[in-house]
């Protein structure tokens, strides 16, 4: 069993680079095995949001050991011939911690502002994943797609981790969690899903599995649990209700999240491991380095 913790996106008061560097340095003083940021290019709900890459990048000049992910890149919103150097050079300039989560982000996009036709959102979403694995695993790519054609071409540095950083697919439909059996390293929950979904969705990805050639033992489950520790079970739920229609957009969202006591968020914890993830992302929405202490003390301990 992994434990991840988020990084702070959120700069609607400015950046504080000395709170965002400390945060990180306990990350890593605290155990945590990685550090997750979230894809937002357009802000919901007012809320500004720093990059997910460039974000990354800061956060590896912080640390020296926490693995850095982001869950998850919508990646038909991207050039995979960019989005494959940027990634490369992370890995790299990181000495091999990067993860890398990739989904098709759903229909409910602005895909006129990114050129994207959302009637091909699955054929583009499934050509640009292999073409990004193209790219970072070989020295000459010769490349005739639907969307992009490339002959010839390289990427380098290449990135350390070969072929390529494990690539985490995110998605909720049958289809979905297929696609990440066939080209994926594995599958990672939303935290907008409840562990009932999640448990349904494992169950599916290790039936596609089982009808695979591949070995189960290389493909992992994780899943992003939204967090809130209180001595005031009540009021840990009303702050991630909160959180979460803020994040969202939408009320009575707080269903998927897990809050309440300490004892509440592990029980809630091993429920999610008990559906199979290996990897458990703990994302608190507000109060996030009090948050991280109380997990880190008070659950992750009760889970090992």
């Amino acid at each position: 069993m992994r434990f991840g913790i988020s990084i702070p996106q959120g700069c609607a008061d400015g950046f504080d680079a000395t709170a965002f560097r400390a945060y990180l340095r306990r990350a890593e003083e605290l155990g945590f095995d990685s550090g997750w940021t979230q894809e937002q290019v357009l802000t919901m709900s007012g809320m500004p949001h720093l990059g997910a890459t460039e974000t990354m990048t800061y956060a590896v000049a912080c640390t020296e050991r926490l693995r850095l992910g982001c869950s998850v890149f919508v990646t038909p919103l991207h050039n995979p011939v960019h989005l494959a150097k940027s990634l490369a050079t992370l890995d790299f300039l990181s000495g091999g911690r990067l993860e890398v989560g990739v989904g098709t982000g759903g229909q409910g996009r602005m895909f006129s502002a990114f050129e994207v036709d959302p009637t091909s959102l699955v054929s583009r979403f499934t050509e640009g994943v292999r073409l990004l694995k193209e790219l970072w695993a070989s020295d000459k790519v010769d490349f005739d797609g639907r969307f992009w054609q490339l002959h010839g071409a390289a990427v380098d540095p290449k990135p350390v981790q070969r072929p390529g950083p494990p690539l985490w697919f995110g998605g909720s439909a049958p289809a979905a969690l297929r696609r990440a059996v066939r080209y994926g390293d594995g599958f990672f929950g939303a935290g907008s899903t409840t562990t009932a979904k999640f448990t349904e969705q494992v169950r599916v990805v290790r039936e596609a599995l089982a009808e695979s050639d591949r070995d189960p033992a290389d493909f992992g489950f994780a899943k992003r649990i939204y967090f809130a520790i209180d001595d005031d079970g009540d009021r840990a739920r009303g702050q991630v209700d909160a959180d979460l229609e803020r994040l969202y957009g939408k009320p009575g969202l707080g269903v998927v999240a897990v809050a309440g006591t300490a004892a509440d968020v592990v029980a809630g914890a091993q429920e999610v491991a008990a559906a199979g993830a290996e990897l458990i992302l703990f994302t608190p929405l507000s109060n996030e380095a009090e948050q991280m202490e109380l997990v880190a003390a008070e659950v992750v301990p009760r889970l090992r």
